[in-house]
């Protein structure tokens, strides 16, 4: 993807390194059979060492440890504090406080990285990089070995056949990209080559994938994002238009095999109660809870209950943080949205206001708001464009002495 940015000049390389190796942590271990079957150990040893090193890089790369204030990285922070007091405090045992260790890396990486947040587009330029090389396993797979790609066990849906991947996690990465390099191409920072590269393979994997929640998350993120561009971007006046007469003629030309894809073969009963998730989550609210995991839940672990996944984050986060952790997820939502509305309209604006609306959207259905996840680092994306610009120092100009200091002075600084 082309043209220059503004930001990419002060970046050093390695920084792109870094969000690249927090992007393989947050692919998770858990996933359908691969083609060449992988050790469950040795994917959580790949992506742990990920974070590690990512850790180690950004130290490495900023020694000093300079950051700049983030409200969304010191709520972060904040995070931790019931994670740590649950996890001990109930006995959650060496996974939950792993995964409280996981987090504090996660967090402190972001930290460094901080530095570099200064409302330009670098950072999304190297996200898109690594999600599209990601789905470029996904893509592999599915060319050597289509019936491992597309497994009866999920229903004929797209899974990683090369890396263990959900087809929730492959439309999730997909539509993440294919609404950020939409924006750019509106905003002019790539061509229309490069974005195509990136967009119609994308939509046929998220296509493969029968993914609601990503296909809603980039449908309604995407009118969010290019709504607060309508004003000051005549592109985005044309996109908006012809996409709703798109629409218009989809729904009615093709309303029926719509209405079959988004069923995915689902009784009416079953769509209702969300494939099952209602059932776990009315037992999740149901169940007795002490005091303290009221207030700071259970501890970190695997967002499930009963055996059974949450797939909800602001549940996942009740039942692993308490209500402290929801009050601080609902402040990061809050506070990047509220920052996000009082910024002049900007593509850089446009791009957090879709990462924050998809991520909202996706927390009704996807756990993962409370914990090292891809969301967490889609939403630390959103905060890096919503940082300020950071000013350049004056220089002084060439040939124009400076203020003459008297020898006296001179003297009395020596001594």
């Amino acid at each position: 993807m082309g043209s220059a940015d503004t930001g990419t000049d002060r970046t050093p390389k390695i920084v792109g390194a870094v969000w690249g190796l927090l992007v393989l942590n947050t692919l998770g271990s858990a996933g359908a059979r691969t083609i060449v079957p992988l050790p469950r150990s040795l994917i959580q040893m790949v992506t742990m060492g990920s974070l590690v090193a990512a850790f180690a890089l950004a130290l490495l790369v900023n020694p000093r440890v300079r950051v700049r204030a983030s409200a969304y990285v010191l709520l972060l922070t904040l995070l931790l504090v019931p994670s740590l007091i649950s996890s001990v405090t109930q006995g959650a045992g060496f996974g939950a406080l792993f995964r409280c260790t996981r987090l504090a890396l996660f967090v402190g990486t972001l930290w460094l990285l901080s530095r570099w947040w200064d409302g330009g587009t670098t950072f999304v330029r190297h996200h898109i990089r690594m999600y599209f090389a990601v789905l470029g396993t996904v893509a592999v797979g599915l060319v050597v070995s289509p019936g491992a790609a597309l497994p009866d066990l999920y229903g004929g849906r797209l899974v990683g056949a090369v890396w263990p991947l959900t087809p929730p996690q492959i439309g999730q990465y997909a539509a993440v990209i294919i609404g950020l390099t939409v924006l750019l191409l509106l905003g002019r920072r790539t061509d229309r080559t490069g974005a195509a590269v990136v967009i119609l393979p994308s939509l046929v994997l998220l296509a493969l994938t029968h993914t609601r929640t990503a296909t809603l998350g980039l449908i309604i993120g995407l009118v969010l994002a290019i709504g607060s561009l309508v004003l000051t971007s005549a592109a985005a006046r044309r996109f908006f238009t012809w996409a709703v007469v798109c629409a218009a003629v989809a729904a009615v030309g093709f309303s029926s095999a719509l209405q079959a894809w988004f069923l995915r073969g689902q009784s009416q009963e079953n769509f209702a109660s969300l494939t099952g998730r209602a059932k776990v989550w009315h037992a999740l609210l149901a169940a007795p809870r002490t005091t303290s995991q009221y207030l700071f839940g259970t501890g970190l672990g695997d967002k499930s209950f009963g055996g059974l996944p949450i797939d909800n984050s602001w549940l996942a986060v009740y039942n692993e943080q308490g209500v402290t952790g929801i009050a601080l997820v609902a402040a990061v939502i809050l506070v990047l949205g509220g920052v996000a509305l009082l910024r002049p309209p900007s593509l850089s604006r446009a791009c957090a206001i879709f990462l924050i609306s998809y991520c909202a959207i996706a927390s009704y259905t996807e756990a993962g708001l409370g914990d090292a996840s891809p969301y967490l680092l889609h939403l630390a994306l959103a905060a890096s464009l919503l940082a300020a610009p950071v000013e350049a120092a004056p220089l002084t100009a060439p040939g124009v002495p400076g203020p003459r200091v008297p020898r006296w002075v001179q003297r009395s600084e020596v001594t």
